[in-house]
């Protein structure tokens, strides 16, 4: 359960809340001499708006060859949280260039974004060969497949009051005249009727051909290079992408089976193992993909037993998965694999040759911000001459599109950055990770000091803290630029973004943690890890609070009914009832819960006995409730339900419901009141006076 917006190598506040990075480096508007003024009323330039003004969502970077342009998607908070696809173009002299140096290649008013799985992802096809006049969207409104003219090439189907069918995670053949991509049929909309399926698309006439089907779920469809072949991975309930798949192979041929059943089956057998992202090798065919049989995210060639890479470290992305269009590792222009893994809050680049077939890996070289890459970055494109494209950022930079060579090694070239804005480094807390004890063993995170260079504070002994659960809860979080944590800890305020277990990034054990444990772990580890920075001095135990979107919603409404630890809380489209969303979700996470609670209505006491909403009685602190109106992830219903519960209680609350809002905020004006009123919100609760351009926010039983 997890914000509803494509993935990115960096994390930042639209990560959580909406989407898209923002934000560094303002004039100074401090002076020199410091004012002393409480935790949590501090001035700051770091505003709502401030964050949505200046600011884009960048993703999907990717280097065409025979344009030899970079493209990538923008995310416009401005424009109502629309996608926009864009070309890098620093030469073009119209009006129509952005201060990005990108120009529009996609129709005014468009939107791109597809609804496969709810979470999206792969809405853009980048075709072979045929340039631009090779590329296709998904446009949001009807869920087609279009030209970048905006013609659409499949045709309009209604469903049962939808949109029959939805596409993604596409790729042409050699020749740019056909589309391998997943097809979602909403012929009926219940979750248990919709039907997921690999299809081939035809360009010239949207005839489509189903390749396999009778399945579940399937994701990362892609065609062999002599385009006799297509790889895909496929996985049933109750498991999700990260549980267990299968990688299975299909002859393109009109007398082939289409019965996944009846494909070749190259990885996943023991039905326990995590495969995604498969690529082949542009110049051998052989096939690559990632797979944590070895407890770990690695690198593995199909006929070659053990991984090619094998390191005790996670390949594949920051939350593998979620969305589809991911990938881990690329190919080099001379045959070189290149791919992507983090190690204590910082990227690794690995090169190596694997031309030799019946061997692993060799001449393996790593690169950092040693040899002049951005802190964190993943999504890799090569280009030629040794130029790779990338997604970056680091604690001060917002997230950016990066140029670095392979050759010289020079610092990597931001071509487009996610914000317009900045400011003083006097402003931005760099976070420490820290690791602490809990139920389990240890958990981690990311601990953020309150930072301000215009302000001190001598009458507290330590600052208000803010603890954030990420969502998923399979993901996790991480060091680039996030302003809505700079927002906080600009104000006074320290933050803790933690990585409970369960999390992704630290091996399949730990991710592993949540399983029929969620609301046990991962609510132990929040609280663990505010009691352990209370205990080392960093953190007020008596002004402690918690925010978290999705599944870090629950976390959230989770700890505050049973636990003891915090003082209020904010749920963004937070889970309040296990047994409501049990039977009203999608079909993608229609059986999460299953691995993550038990099966249910088999066990439907222990979804009773982990629902907030059931322990309303053991609450007795303020809470806020934001969610969006739109939201088929988690439904509205959950956030009225414990509104009301709340209100019956005389518990301090305020529920705010976010107009044209699915999972996760995109629109500016719903993004800036969101962070303004859980400040307002806490300035209640905690007495801090004063508040600096504080917005009225009226909270019932206060």
């Amino acid at each position: 359960f997890r914000p509803s917006v494509p993935s990115s190598s960096a994390s930042s506040f639209f990560a959580t809340r909406t989407a898209a990075s923002t934000t560094t480096r303002f004039a100074p508007f401090f002076t020199m001499t410091m004012i002393d003024k409480p935790y949590g009323a501090w001035e700051s330039p770091i505003t709502s708006k401030a964050i949505t003004a200046g600011s884009v969502r960048l993703g999907g970077v990717h280097h065409c060859p025979t344009t030899k342009n970079v493209y990538w998607l923008e995310g416009r908070p401005q424009e109502g949280g629309r996608n926009v696809l864009c070309r890098y173009a620093p030469d073009d002299d119209s009006k129509n260039k952005s201060e990005r140096d990108g120009v529009d290649v996609t129709p005014e008013e468009s939107n791109v974004r597809t609804r496969v799985h709810e979470y999206g992802g792969g809405a853009v096809v980048f075709g072979k060969g045929k340039g631009e006049d090779g590329m296709f969207y998904s446009e949001f409104a009807s869920q087609q497949l279009c030209r970048l003219s905006g013609e659409p090439i499949t045709p309009v189907e209604e469903g049962e009051g939808t949109q029959r069918f939805r596409y993604a995670d596409g790729v042409t053949s050699e020749d740019g005249a056909v589309i391998y991509c997943i097809r979602e049929d909403h012929a009926k909309p219940n979750p248990k009727d919709v039907v997921n399926e690999v299809v081939s698309i035809d360009v010239k006439d949207g005839s489509m051909t189903v390749l396999a089907t009778g399945n579940d779920f399937y994701a990362h469809p892609r065609v062999s290079p002599d385009g006799k072949k297509v790889t895909y991975v496929t996985w049933n309930h109750p498991n999700m992408p990260w549980d267990a798949t299968e990688l299975r192979v299909t002859t393109i041929d009109d007398a082939a089976s289409n019965k996944s059943a009846d494909h070749e089956l190259i990885a996943g057998e023991d039905g326990d193992t995590s495969i995604i992202q498969p690529s082949w090798h542009p110049d051998t065919g052989e096939l690559y993909y990632i797979s944590d049989q070895s407890g770990y995210y690695n690198v593995y060639r199909a006929g070659f037993a053990p991984s090619i890479l094998p390191m005790e470290y996670d390949f594949g992305g920051s939350a593998p998965g979620w969305a589809l269009g991911q990938q881990g590792f690329s190919f080099l222009p001379d045959g070189r694999l290149a791919a992507q893994y983090s190690k204590d809050g910082r990227s690794i680049l690995l090169v190596s040759d694997v031309s030799q077939k019946d061997s692993p890996a060799v001449g393996i070289e790593e690169f950092d911000g040693k040899d002049g890459l951005p802190m964190m970055f993943g999504g890799l494109s090569p280009g030629a001459d040794g130029d790779l494209y990338f997604l970056g950022g680091s604690p001060s930079t917002p997230s950016s599109i990066y140029k670095w060579n392979l050759e010289t090694k020079c610092a990597a070239t931001i071509l487009a950055c996610s914000s317009t804005l900045s400011f003083s480094e006097e402003l931005i807390s760099v976070p420490k990770q820290v690791e602490f004890p809990t139920t389990l063993g240890t958990a981690f995170g990311y601990y953020y000091a309150p930072k301000n260079g215009g302000y001190t504070c001598t009458t507290d002994k330590a600052p208000p803290l803010l603890v954030k659960a990420h969502g998923g809860p399979t993901a996790c979080t991480g060091t680039s630029f996030n302003a809505g944590i700079q927002y906080w800890t600009s104000r006074g305020f320290a933050v803790l973004d933690v990585d409970y277990g369960g999390s992704t990034g630290y091996g399949r054990d730990y991710r592993r943690r949540l399983r029929k444990s969620w609301g046990i772990v991962d609510i132990d580890d929040v609280c663990n890890g505010a009691k352990y920075l209370v205990k080392e001095g960093l953190a007020d135990g008596e002004r402690l609070c918690i925010d978290g979107g999705s599944a870090g919603g629950y976390t959230t409404l989770g700890a505050l009914a049973f636990k003891d630890v915090f003082k209020a809380g904010t749920s963004l489209y937070g889970v309040a009832d296990l047994t409501a969303l049990a039977g009203d979700t999608h079909k993608f996470e229609s059986r999460y819960l299953d691995g993550l609670v038990g099966a249910y209505p088999e066990e439907e006491k222990l979804y009773k006995e982990r629902s907030p909403i059931e322990s309303v009685d053991t609450l007795s602190c303020p809470i806020l409730l934001l969610q969006g109106v739109e939201d088929e992830v988690v439904p509205p219903n959950q956030a009225e339900m414990m509104h009301e519960a709340l209100l019956k209680k005389g518990i301090p609350t305020c529920l705010k419901m976010y107009e044209g809002e699915q999972h996760g905020f995109r629109q500016a004006e719903n993004i800036e009141d969101a962070l303004d009123s859980e400040l307002a919100f806490y300035g209640k609760v905690f007495g801090i006076e004063t508040i600096p351009g504080v917005i009225e926010l009226k909270v019932d039983n206060m």
